[in-house]
């Protein structure tokens, strides 16, 4: 079975993820009027881009931080710090793109959350929320003993690749909805596919195959750091000596 080096993979993989954050940008800023925070339909531009960027990007980045060679020996509280702390950057970012969208909603007498895509990042981005408070409380604060770190370990890398894949759904579903309401009140509906739908399907191709990417990467027996982890592995964040 072909089984390609780790570190071209990736390398590969993050020019597929900066193709994606370029594509949405360049999406908002050519067909919808680039960026603004008053509340226009500059405002709500921002939800996509930060939606792709945390939720897709960042996220897939912060999953395959344990993947990485250089992880695999020597003291493993490093790498969970920078993946607890890539994880907080999506839900950040995450963050402050649902602050986008409901502003935008709120000014223009929009309702909120009526639409599957709705419904889906909801919730994708609660999932997110309690995986992250759960990782940061089993593996980096000093109370959880080494057993439940261990039985929780599968749940949180389980979640992780759910999480990622709900994640480019509900982008992809945002994509096609953004696509019904923009065209319909445009020049060409969107049956009749213009540059618009096609650039925008192509985004929604792209984080697919990031997303397929990503979970194949994890998934890779080879890929994967050996359990024979060094002696801080199970060592929380804050018990460690002084």
């Amino acid at each position: 079975m072909l089984d390609p080096p780790f570190l071209p993979f990736c390398i590969l993989l993050g020019c597929l993820g900066f193709v994606c954050v370029a594509f949405v940008c360049a999406w908002c800023q050519h067909w919808h009027g680039g960026f603004a925070l008053d509340g226009s339909t500059q405002t709500f531009n921002w939800h996509p881009v930060l939606m792709v960027t945390g939720m897709v990007v960042l996220y897939g980045a912060a999953a395959l931080v344990y993947r990485l060679p250089s992880t695999w020996s020597g003291p493993k509280l490093p790498w969970k710090v920078l993946h607890g702390t890539l994880a907080l950057a999506a839900f950040v970012l995450t963050v402050l793109g649902l602050a986008a969208v409901f502003r935008f909603h709120n000014d223009h007498g929009t309702p909120n959350m009526y639409s599957l895509h709705s419904w889906l990042g909801l919730v994708t981005v609660l999932l997110f929320s309690c995986q992250w408070l759960a990782g940061f409380s089993a593996f980096l604060l000093p109370w959880a003993p080494a057993w439940l770190r261990a039985l929780y370990k599968p749940v949180h890398i389980f979640f992780g690749s759910t999480i990622l894949l709900l994640s480019v759904a509900s982008c992809v579903s945002g994509i096609n909805e953004k696509l019904f309401f923009s065209l319909k009140n445009g020049t060409t509906e969107y049956k009749r596919l213009p540059a618009e739908a096609v650039f925008a399907n192509t985004l929604g191709l792209l984080l697919l195959l990031f997303g397929l990417l990503v979970l194949g990467a994890l998934a890779r027996p080879s890929w994967k750091r050996p359990e024979a982890d060094s002696a801080d592995s199970c060592q929380p964040l804050l018990g460690a000596e002084r």
